[in-house]
């Protein structure tokens, strides 16, 4: 019989254990994977709130969803980091289940902010005379702030669930973070009824916000193709284009991750999965934005003008200084 009585008070994380060479190259790859992460989208917010040119609903669901990844990154990049430097890294029961609301949270609002930026393009391709009236900035915030409670009431019920298990030893959670699906196999009951609740939850969001996406896109492609003038429809593909990289990216990587039964793969494979999801899918998002954007390109070279004559004159002023 499990002893009962018995109760978890932390969590052990495992990480990556390799050999201590490569722990040392794997540090510097993910720290530099979440420096541009923190730095690329990081400039995204600042130079669509600053330039007037990114004032419209396409830019506003962009910033949004830059933060997003900014926070989904840093929920679990630091103790990952800190586990190539010391090894498995312990963290306390609240501290696991905090962790875990937290990831599942922001990537439910990524995916539904997702969504709510395919049927901004939707809206701007197939409807371009009603856009401006259609996605007002009151409609747009309410997009955006139903994305987040729609996110958080989804997360909230599983993991109610997943903190009233009985956890009884061992509590060592093979992963670099407190996964729900690792973490929902260390509890000492049966835990049929809370797999089931998350798998069908994680297929109503992920494929639910999908199938939206799809939708919206489909209606893209009917109106482009309609287009009479190939400049048109490149024009009309290249706005869209970097968006469905990123939900290729996503989509791909959290359904092969999450709409599935526990333990179908191999815990290492969920691993490395999840690894490209929190530390390299936020890092190239910021790539994949500006590198097909005529205007935020422009931007950033205004910006990059603009430091350049300030740095020019703030050398002269020295020089003048220096002769006086």
């Amino acid at each position: 019989m499990i002893n009962a009585t018995a109760s978890v008070q932390e969590f052990i994380l495992l990480g990556f254990p390799t050999a201590p060479p490569l722990h040392l190259v794997l540090f510097c790859l993910v720290l530099t994977n979440y420096l541009l992460t923190l730095s690329g989208n990081g400039v995204i917010i600042g130079i669509t709130l600053s330039d007037h040119r990114l004032r419209s609903p396409m830019y506003f669901f962009l910033r949004n969803f830059s933060f997003v990844e900014i926070w989904f990154t840093s929920v679990t990049v630091p103790k990952l980091l800190a586990s190539f430097l010391q090894g498995p890294q312990t963290i306390s029961f609240a501290g696991c289940m905090i962790q875990c609301y937290f990831y599942f949270l922001l990537g439910a609002a990524e995916f539904l902010l997702l969504g709510v930026m395919s049927f901004d393009r939707y809206q701007a391709i197939c409807n371009p005379l009603r856009y401006p009236a259609l996605m007002t900035g009151r409609f747009c915030l309410q997009l955006v702030c139903g994305s987040w409670a729609a996110a958080f009431a989804t997360i909230l019920g599983p993991l109610i669930l997943v903190t009233g298990l009985p956890y009884c030893g061992p509590n060592i959670i093979n992963h670099f973070f407190c996964d729900r699906t690792p973490l929902v196999g260390l509890s000492c009951s049966g835990t049929h009824e809370v797999e089931a609740v998350n798998l069908v939850l994680a297929a109503v969001l992920i494929l639910g916000s999908l199938v939206l996406t799809g939708i919206s896109y489909g209606y893209i492609v009917l109106a482009v193709l309609r287009i009479p003038s190939l400049h048109g429809r490149r024009k009309a593909f290249s706005t869209c284009a970097s968006h469905m990289v990123v939900v290729t990216i996503v989509y791909g990587s959290h359904i092969f991750m999450h709409v599935r039964t526990s333990h179908t793969y191999p815990e290492q494979v969920d691993k490395v999965v999840a690894l490209m999801t929190s530390v390299v899918a936020p890092s190239l998002n910021p790539f994949i934005y500006t590198l097909r954007n005529e205007k935020v390109k422009a931007a950033l070279w205004d910006v990059a003008r603009r430091t350049r004559i300030l740095a020019t004159m703030g050398k002269a002023v020295e020089e003048m200084e220096e002769r006086a």
